[in-house]
């Protein structure tokens, strides 16, 4: 089939190649978002989606909206079949949705009707979901809520990130995206609706949703540590400035007031709610990252000091 595939970021690549390598598939061109100032001399970056089709000589569209005209009258120039989505982040009208005979099929990254939203991956980990994985589905105008042509699942593992779990759902996920769109090709595969129980949503996380509370129990840091690492990542105030944050590690066998900073000699403490959690690496303004043992001796922390 001829195919226009829209995407963006990392996460999509794994898409793209697999389409690029079928035999099967065209990809007549790629939709990204539009180049973006990066760096410290905001130079304008092209997008890793735009980049690899770059790389295959394959034509980019980077509409403002993809409801622009002049994009809409390449769009149907191309005359695609059907139109890949993989983390886009733009809003599809209809009438860009009505283009491509089989329509506009996205892989999300999760088990619909759970997690639909921008951030499935993150509020899986930070609601300590055992599973998770990812859905195809026909894109409509209500969010994430087209019928589903197939899914994949994925245990969370305890000490995942977003960005592990990401990491192997892009590739799981780029495996059932093919062969959702070989299977409309072929006239075998159906899209089923999704049920109207088990729908929950997943925002996306502003940088203020990833201070950590030290007030909450240990568990709860943990799991919002985790969810928000790479991105946008977790901090906390110390002295009054803010420090980056990566993973913490729940301890057993110490209670600390929330907030207030131990100092053992291999590992650096915080209380919570329940039991400590160790810090794993920190990051001051203006320093670059480091174990939190290497931070505390630099700062020498005093006896009682907290981190909010």
């Amino acid at each position: 089939m001829r195919l226009v595939f829209a995407g963006t970021p990392e996460v999509a690549l794994p898409s793209l190649r697999a389409f690029i390598d079928s035999p099967r598939h065209d990809v007549v061109a790629v939709v990204t978002r539009p180049d973006a100032p990066s760096g410290r001399g905001r130079k304008l970056e092209r997008s890793p989606v735009g980049a690899l089709a770059d790389e295959h000589g394959i034509e980019v569209l980077t509409p403002a909206k993809a409801g622009d005209p002049e994009f809409l009258d390449r769009l149907r120039a191309l005359e695609p079949d059907l139109c890949p989505v993989v983390a886009y982040g733009n809003l599809l009208p209809q009438r860009t949705l009505d283009v491509p005979k089989f329509g506009w099929v996205n892989l999300h990254f999760s088990v619909l009707p759970a997690w639909r939203g921008a951030a499935p991956v993150q509020a899986a980990v930070r609601n300590g979901d055992d599973i998770t994985g990812a859905s195809t589905f026909r894109i409509v105008k209500e969010l994430d809520a087209g019928p589903v042509f197939g899914v994949v699942t994925e245990k969370v593992r305890d000490r995942d990130t977003s960005g592990d779990l990401l990491t192997r759902l892009s590739e799981s996920g780029a495996q059932l995206l093919l062969s959702t769109v070989d299977g409309i090709e072929d006239g075998t595969l159906r899209a089923v609706g999704q049920p109207a129980d088990g729908v929950t949503y997943a925002a996306k996380i502003s940088v203020e949703d990833a201070r950590l509370d030290f007030t909450t129990p240990a568990v709860a840091v943990d799991r919002l540590a985790r969810a928000v690492t790479p991105e946008p990542g977790a901090w906390a105030e110390f002295r009054g400035e803010r420090l980056k944050l990566g993973p913490v590690t729940p301890v057993d066998d110490v209670t600390l007031p929330a907030g207030e900073i131990l100092v053992e000699r291999k590992r650096v403490l915080v209380g919570t709610a329940t039991t400590a959690v160790a810090l794993g690496e920190v990051q001051a303004q203006g320093k670059k990252r480091m174990a939190a043992t290497d931070w505390a001796r630099g700062v020498r922390i005093e006896a009682g000091e907290r981190i909010a």
